[in-house]
């Protein structure tokens, strides 16, 4: 078997060779288009330019590597040459473990500074300050819905969403010694008790449940107390220690959160956008009827309609609406023109590239 495996080892090393010699070209053409960014006074993070790489990777993948085994590998192969530009500093909802951070590294890879916030409202502060560069919040799950803090800082924030990200949500019942034994209460973030609810009442109908601020928090609070029993990620049960006593606990096995990247820059057309917006109108019969108008008569499809009571008067609401295409396409600006022609309240999110 050594006789044959060897001359196939052999050509494996000599394309790591070739592989290393390659990246390292790709990493010094970075670095000089770094230097030009500097000169230029451009941003080093450019979504839509990693978009069209990793769309373009994936048109030229003939396997067998998968698509999201080789997306992955390019996401930090990209991560890696931007850390040469400049590394960027990124704010999330901690502490690490938590579902947040996976978006961020998923969205950026591992060559940037994370940076854990104790609320989402930190998160955005960090960002708007210039403590971090960037801010990954989460806007919606698949199954609870909309995430209602983030929406209403997202009416208020001056910053722009540059990027959207979805990460799958699969939940696990996590304790010191991997088993149910001495477990007098489970510790897990409100939304993710939410998320189990029917597993939890067929399995531990009468064990205590505590309200944590995130999943990490309760991983770690499991790790210090051997009769709690935390639900949270694997990327937590491993940061904390903690063994898996229930594997995929999740009601729904599709669930998903969208996550969204904010900062101080505009993104320009990538090819395949989203745009995201704020709307309000007079409240009277037929108003939303003739807000959602101008999208259908030029032709824009609407992915999202999320409607968030208003503080301003009883029973008046703020529309999150996303679209598709970029807001300086000239069907979309035509369309949105006319919308805040006829809308009493009219914020831009950004235009961004829909996730690959």
């Amino acid at each position: 078997m050594d006789e044959q495996l060897k001359p196939l080892r052999e050509a494996i090393d000599t394309i790591d060779r070739r592989l290393v010699e390659l990246l390292n070209e790709r990493a010094r053409l970075a670095q000089e288009i770094g230097r030009i960014k500097r000169d230029g006074n451009v941003p080093v993070y450019r979504p839509e330019r990693e978009a069209e790489v990793l769309r373009k990777v994936a048109q030229i993948n003939g396997g067998p590597l998968t698509e999201a085994a080789l997306m992955g590998i390019y996401r930090e192969v990209i991560s890696a040459c931007r850390a040469l530009e400049r590394p960027l500093r990124v704010a999330y909802l901690g502490p690490p473990g938590t579902f947040s951070e996976l978006a961020m590294i998923k969205q950026f890879g591992a060559g940037v500074e994370g940076a854990p916030a104790h609320s989402i409202d930190e998160v955005f502060r960090a960002a708007e300050t210039g403590a971090a560069d960037f801010a990954v919040v989460p806007v919606e799950n698949s199954t609870e819905g909309a995430v209602g803090r983030s929406l209403d800082l997202l009416l208020l924030t001056p910053l722009k969403i540059l990027a959207e990200v979805s990460v799958p949500v699969r939940h696990h019942l996590l304790t010191q010694s991997g088993t149910l034994e001495g477990i007098t209460r489970i510790v897990t973030h409100p939304q993710t008790l939410a998320q189990c609810a029917g597993w939890l009442n067929r399995h531990l109908p009468h064990v205590e449940k505590q309200s944590a601020a995130s999943n990490a928090e309760a991983a770690r609070i499991a790790a210090q107390d051997a009769t709690a029993a935390a639900i949270a990620g694997e990327n937590a049960a491993s940061l904390y220690g903690l063994q898996v006593a229930a594997a995929h606990i999740q009601d729904d096995p599709q669930n998903r959160t969208r996550f969204v990247v904010l900062g101080n820059q505009e993104v320009a057309p990538s090819g395949r956008d989203k745009t995201s917006m704020i709307l309000s109108v007079p409240n009277r019969a037929g108003a939303v009827y003739h807000m959602l108008a101008p999208l259908a008569q030029h032709g824009v499809s609407m992915t999202r309609f999320e409607s968030r009571p208003a503080r301003l008067g009883a029973w008046e609401y703020y529309f999150y609406v996303d679209i598709e295409g970029h807001e300086r396409e000239p069907r979309v600006a035509a369309a949105l023109q006319e919308l805040r022609n006829v809308c009493a309240f009219y914020k831009s999110l950004g235009s961004y590239p829909m996730e690959p």
